[in-house]
């Protein structure tokens, strides 16, 4: 059972690896969400989301685009730390009527 753990581990980090293999350099203007400019002209990711949001998901709520489609696995990492948070509290919370 562990040596199938073990390899599920690895290929999930051989996942990993090949993702963060193709991904551009951290703030590279190359990159397709930097090709658009604002009203000063200087590259801004914000501007294609804001022109591409309905074309890219086909979801009226612009918001909501960028919530659940851009941004949704630091959304789901905030969602767990709130959610893990409120778990402590509740086992912080209830020692005392487990305590004799």
């Amino acid at each position: 059972m562990k040596t199938f753990q073990y390899l599920l581990l690895l290929a999930f980090l051989g996942i990993l690896l090949a993702a963060v293999v193709d991904l551009p350099p951290r703030g590279d203007l190359a990159a397709p969400a930097h090709q658009t400019v604002n009203l000063v002209g200087t590259p801004v990711a914000g501007a294609y989301y804001i022109m591409h949001a309905y074309a890219d998901t086909k979801t009226p709520n612009m918001v909501t685009v960028i919530l659940a489609d851009y941004r949704s696995l630091d959304t789901l990492g905030e969602v767990i730390v709130v959610f893990v948070g409120g778990i402590a509290c509740f086992f912080i919370l209830n020692v005392r009527r487990r305590v004799p």
